[in-house]
């Protein structure tokens, strides 16, 4: 039995730079970190007492005889990408999907660091990134950039350079402390969920060739950023700037917000929030505020309507919890099982 544990990640700044056909001509760069909210993926192999050959539970259970009848698109395509047979798979998050801090990607990451643990090989964290992103992007031919499978295999406070030559990954050197400052001030509020993430992104992707210049001066306050986390210089202006960098996305695309997550907001820098944004694609999900500390108070009552979710920044990204190793001979004879292997799975 293998048990992975997988954290979400914030994206602060760059959204929308970490798509291929944008940073290919133009770099692209992302500000982001992952905190203590995970997911789990729980595989072992089947016990042979059923009529089917695999089990699958997430929001349903699936199970089924052959790997091509499995109705969701990730594990269906990990498990032919990386020749699985004959398990029981469970997933669980402390925070919901379609909730806009990258669920669908760590959990891709953490399912196929679980797949090969199970076949007792290691695989590390560039590989697992690479295999997600190739996994959602072109197995799954689903939307969208490439910062989440990276920010939830890596881990940390980290700014992520892409090019045409691929991408790198730079963690960003401040003191503990002010790095707990930062922590402090930041709020993070539930609107509610959120559209598919991958059709707003198809949206999103369609308008960007018009909308370049945002994009450009988006890929320029990554720099700016990065200078006031790493200058000493005022910590507020974090804030200020993730107020202008929201206000640039929500011009790239009218899918991004809603009136409801305008309102929200508006309330929230009326209460004294120096700035935010809504996390992820868009659409719902999570509206993160910087707030300073004697205006914490002020912010969450103007946010009572919305489910308040405390957390703290984390830097392990995705590992194994659990590694039992168990003997495995995949079965010939019942359809979908497969071929005659033997050995240590």
């Amino acid at each position: 039995m293998i048990i992975t544990q997988t954290p979400f990640r914030m994206s602060f700044f760059g959204g929308g730079t970490d798509f291929p056909d944008f940073y290919a001509e133009h770099g692209g760069a992302v500000i982001s970190t992952t905190f203590d909210k995970y997911c789990y993926v729980n595989v072992r192999h089947l016990p042979r007492f059923f009529d089917y050959a695999t089990e699958v539970s997430y929001s349903v259970i699936e199970r089924v005889r052959n790997v091509d009848e499995i109705q969701h698109p990730a594990i269906r395509e990990a498990m032919k990408f990386l020749d699985m047979h004959e398990l029981r798979l469970t997933y669980e998050a402390d925070l919901p999907a379609r909730s806009g801090l990258g669920t669908s990607s760590s959990f891709a990451v953490g399912m196929l660091n679980a797949f090969y643990a199970l076949k007792g090989k290691y695989a590390d964290k560039r590989r697992l990134a690479d295999e997600a992103i190739y996994l959602e992007r072109t197995l799954c031919k689903e939307s969208g950039g490439v910062q989440d499978q990276i920010a939830a295999s890596f881990g940390g406070l980290n700014r992520i350079n892409f090019s045409a030559e691929g991408y790198e990954v730079n963690p960003i050197i401040i003191s503990r402390e002010r790095k707990r400052q930062l922590n402090r001030n930041l709020m993070l509020f539930f609107t509610g969920f959120s559209r598919l993430s991958a059709d707003i992104q198809e949206a999103t992707r369609q308008a960007r060739s018009s909308k370049t210049q945002q994009l450009l001066e988006m890929l320029d306050l990554v720099d700016e950023a990065e200078r006031v986390l790493t200058s000493g210089a005022d910590l507020n202006e974090f804030g200020r700037l993730l107020d202008y960098t929201w206000k640039l996305k929500r011009g790239i695309s009218d899918r991004i917000s809603s009136n409801s997550i305008d309102s929200f907001y508006a309330k929230g820098i009326a209460a004294g929030a120096l700035g935010g944004k809504l996390l992820g694609a868009g659409g719902g999900g999570f509206l993160l505020f910087y707030v300073e500390e004697e205006k914490r108070e002020a912010v969450h009552k103007a946010m009572e309507e919305l489910l308040y979710v405390p957390f703290q920044f984390e830097s392990s990204g995705t590992r194994v919890l659990h590694f039992s190793p168990e003997e495995y001979r995949e079965t010939t004879g019942r359809q979908g099982r497969g071929r005659q292997e033997t050995g240590r799975a």
